[in-house]
């Protein structure tokens, strides 16, 4: 009872001083999180004989990692280099590639090392990192990869249900707001980097999609919808809603239209509404720091610090009271990867906000 009080003072100092909040923990602190938790994933983790990793430290499903908590792993990684980790990409990179495939129609990562199946959006998050690298480093390995991705995506689109992507190649039965709203991202960012209209208008077409077929009133963006039978999946989650939060600030910049300015921030004032129950986000941490990009994203027009102020104390909250003694994080009895991936991004991009 004792420690709940105090994490409920901690958490009202937090809110109460919101303007102030990165003020109360150090660039040095967050930085000095990114490496204990990089040195953690390096000592439970990774199999260093195999260059592959574990999903979870304990029992897991498959000797080694699915793909998907790796797309958290190099997003982590790129945001660690961004603070002066050098060479951070390079292990995550060498995993990564052992799942990739050129199996028809097009070149792209499986869900597994050896064959199975392949998911649009699991492409689509390493996609976004190798592009976020390149706009940090102008390797043009990272552009090439992107653009490859990018081409086996388009496979994944058909008009069903007016147009969209599937969510997974081999069972084309949902279009799910996961595989949209980040295919929207990578398409404007191409654009942004090559000036190809070609990219700005799958961008506009996949972003128009979404919008008319999966956000709700309020902004925040459901889960899928069934091909079959054209029912909605009305599950919200913070990832799909931080992806489309994201695609109407790049809007925003690229075309300079204010209706894409005024629907980021009708999304960002509803999204805290609607996440942010009893002081805190869910409990999937990767999700969760999808939907902090979103912000950043919006905070980089804006330069309005206290709409991070939710986001910067569910942080300070999971490393006070979801935090074991030997610094893993997660609810979860059996730690994943995912969830201490999604950490360490989450404290670089807070190291790097100014």
């Amino acid at each position: 009872m004792q420690n709940l009080f105090k994490s409920i003072l901690f958490f009202s100092f937090l809110l109460l001083n919101g303007l102030d909040l990165n003020a109360q923990v150090s660039t040095s602190e967050y930085v000095k999180r990114t490496e204990i938790i990089k040195k953690n994933i390096n000592q439970y983790f990774l199999k260093k004989d195999k260059s592959l990793y574990l999903e979870t430290i304990d029992k897991h499903e498959k000797p080694f990692s699915y793909l998907w908590p790796l797309c958290s792993l190099i997003q982590a990684a790129n945001e660690t280099e961004a603070i002066g980790d050098k060479g951070a990409m390079k292990p995550v990179i060498a995993a990564i590639d052992q799942y990739y495939t050129t199996e028809a129609p097009a070149p792209s990562y499986q869900s597994y090392i050896t064959k199975s199946s392949r998911f649009y959006d699991d492409n689509q998050w390493i996609a976004i990192a190798y592009l976020d690298a390149y706009n940090r480093n102008k390797n043009p390995f990272y552009l090439l990869k992107a653009k490859e991705i990018y081409q086996w995506l388009l496979t994944g689109y058909d008009d069903k249900l007016g147009g969209g992507l599937y969510w997974k190649e081999d069972e084309k039965t949902t279009k799910n707001t996961c595989s949209n709203g980040p295919n929207v991202l990578i398409s404007l960012q191409l654009y942004k980097i090559t000036k190809d209209k070609k990219y700005l208008d799958t961008g506009l077409m996949v972003y128009n999609w979404t919008n008319k077929t999966l956000r709700s009133p309020d902004g925040v963006f459901y889960d899928a919808i069934k091909v079959a039978d054209r029912k909605l999946d009305s599950t919200t989650y913070t990832y799909n809603t931080g992806t489309m939060l994201q695609a109407n600030v790049l809007l925003y910049e690229i075309t300079k239209d204010k209706k894409y300015l005024e629907e980021a921030k009708f999304i960002a004032t509803n999204a805290e509404k609607h996440f942010f129950k009893k002081n805190k986000l869910g409990n999937h941490y990767w999700f969760n720091v999808v939907l902090l990009r979103g912000y950043l994203e919006l905070f980089n027009l804006e330069k309005d610090r206290k709409r991070l102020s939710f986001l910067i104390a569910d942080a300070e909250r999971i490393w006070k009271d979801e935090r074991d003694e030997q610094n893993l994080l997660g609810k979860q009895k059996n730690k994943s990867l995912i969830m201490q991936a999604a950490m360490m991004e989450y404290y670089a991009r807070l190291a790097q906000l100014k």
